[in-house]
């Protein structure tokens, strides 16, 4: 598989909100064109109806994991493991905190919350040797 994390990113420079511009870059994977998994992520957008609550980024995640396995339990393994490393890494999973709403201070932007769930859904679409769908090559 091809490293898409800086594809993802540029997306959502371009106007993607998080959930889409992680979704959107690995839609083939999904079985989706661009279009309709752009309107599938719509609403998770600014963390999760513009509450700032979970993180889009993982949501989007999260939407490609499901459609991928097609299998609920594996799929809330993976994601389970995509959030926690997401954790790990940026001390939250939630949007307000990573932008340290409260606080004053930023533990993450949002370029790179979209940057590092990209890189952790596509290392679990590579181990569990995901391929895209023969209808969408």
């Amino acid at each position: 598989m091809e490293r898409r994390t800086e594809e993802a990113v540029r997306r959502k420079q371009c106007g993607y909100n998080c959930a889409q511009a992680v979704a959107c870059t690995y839609c083939d994977y999904a079985g989706v064109d661009e279009d309709t998994m752009r309107n599938i992520t719509q609403a998770f957008g600014v963390g999760m109806g513009t509450l700032e609550g979970s993180c889009g980024a993982i949501a989007g995640a999260g939407i490609v994991l499901g459609m991928a396995n097609r299998e609920q339990r594996k799929t809330q393994q993976d994601i389970r493991e995509v959030m926690t490393e997401f954790k790990e890494r940026n001390g939250s999973v939630t949007c307000k905190v990573l932008k340290g709403i409260d606080t004053g201070v930023m533990l993450r932007d949002c370029n790179d919350c979209v940057r590092d769930a990209a890189e952790f859904l596509e290392k679990h679409l590579i181990t569990n040797e995901k391929e895209i769908p023969p209808h969408l090559t």
